[in-house]
């Protein structure tokens, strides 16, 4: 058994932000994470990151100036198509926008850099935890250790195990799933998918389902395929077969234009079912002593660009409230939850509506109008 003053559980961005604010003044912490290497899988794709919480965060860090040579120039742009191939919107990159786009990877590997080494154990998943009274908690892992600590904080995103220390709330699935595909050198090897996703962003939608796709870094279109289907729909898909997974996929955009249904037909990678869960909009609980959560954790939404940003701006302002109360942690939690409530849940409400504009039964002139009314509307 080990024991330690400020534990983080999950390496991901909200959690490593903490750490490295915490750092940032002084405060040392230790992070522990399930995964075995920082590159034990691909992080996911472009990430914009906001003017108004995911770059306050960096900057409250220390790092906004390394941010800003991970961003890929040209991938704000966006577009939203009919499922013709038809161009109903198309806003061009021109350096303005407050949402700059980063590879996740890239971000989190900045990150870890800062941090100082050994600040992250690998390999440490969590098997459970339980409350030891007067404000300390026990944090036992699959290899048989255990941890003692006087802060724990659930980093952990959808499953969270520090989660039930605080509420019995569950992620329920939303009804929608995504199914994530790749193609690799697209300019070159998918030159009509390429030319429709443009330079940043694309959207192709109809109710209830759509294709969305980014170009990332070395012409690599990255697509989500949204369907709103039961998760036995699902499963009923045997994606290990993937020639007959993306058959399968690809017959619920039957008429679609085919330089975009080529983002399922034609795609280098496999595709993988992500069903999307949520927890409920007014996710809160009681002022529990030693414990709070962020991110995912605290406030899981059905993807609406604010995830990650939201995530990196609780682990900031968590760092900077302890910062602020060295010596009264139950002080900085509170502070922090305070705020933490009514934000997540106004961020919980948004996304709802955008949803709506995104797989609506006025998908995708609904979007279409609120982009024309205000191009910052995502």
């Amino acid at each position: 058994m080990t024991t330690a003053d400020v534990t983080i559980i999950g390496a991901g961005l909200g959690g490593l932000t903490l750490a490295r604010v915490l750092h940032v003044h002084g405060i040392p912490a230790t992070v522990y994470e399930a995964e075995v290497s920082p590159t034990a899988r691909a992080q996911g794709g472009m990430l914009d990151i906001h003017d108004y919480n995911g770059q306050p965060a960096l900057r409250a860090a220390g790092l906004l100036d390394e941010f800003r040579g991970l961003v890929l120039a040209g991938r704000q742009a966006m577009r939203v198509l009919d499922r013709d191939g038809t161009v109903l919107f198309d806003q061009p990159d021109d350096g303005t926008g407050g949402r700059p786009e980063v590879q996740r990877g890239e971000l989190r590997q900045l990150l870890l850099d800062s941090l100082p080494a050994g600040t992250v154990r690998w390999g440490r998943k969590v098997g459970g935890t339980r409350s030891l009274g007067q404000g300390r908690h026990e944090v036992s892992f699959a290899d048989g250790g255990t941890v003692v600590t006087g802060l724990l904080v659930g980093a952990d995103g959808a499953w969270s195990r520090v989660r039930p220390l605080l509420s019995a709330a569950i992620p329920e699935y939303t009804g929608m799933s995504f199914v994530e595909t790749y193609l690799f050198d697209a300019d070159t090897r998918h030159p009509a998918a390429a030319k429709a996703v443009g330079g940043g962003s694309m959207l192709a939608l109809a109710p209830g389902k759509g294709i969305q796709a980014h170009r990332e870094r070395d012409d690599t279109l990255h697509t989500y395929v949204a369907l709103t289907r039961p998760q036995e729909w699902f499963a009923a898909i045997d994606f290990t077969d993937t020639a007959a997974a993306r058959t399968r996929i690809a017959r619920e955009f039957d008429g679609w234009a085919p330089e975009l249904t080529a983002l399922i037909t034609d795609c280098d990678s496999g595709p993988v079912p992500r069903p999307l869960n949520a927890l409920p909009h007014e996710h809160r609980w009681d002022r529990v002593p030693g414990v709070t959560l962020l991110g995912d954790a605290a406030h899981l939404s059905a993807p609406n660009g604010e995830g990650a940003n939201l995530a990196m701006y609780d682990g900031a302002e968590l760092g900077e409230a302890i910062a602020a109360h060295p010596d009264d942690v139950e002080a900085a939690l509170t502070e922090y939850e305070a705020a933490l409530f009514p934000r997540s849940a106004e961020a919980a409400v948004d996304g709802a509506g955008l949803h709506g504009l995104l797989f609506g039964d006025d998908a995708p002139h609904g979007l279409v109008s609120a982009f024309t009314e205000d191009p910052q509307t995502p």
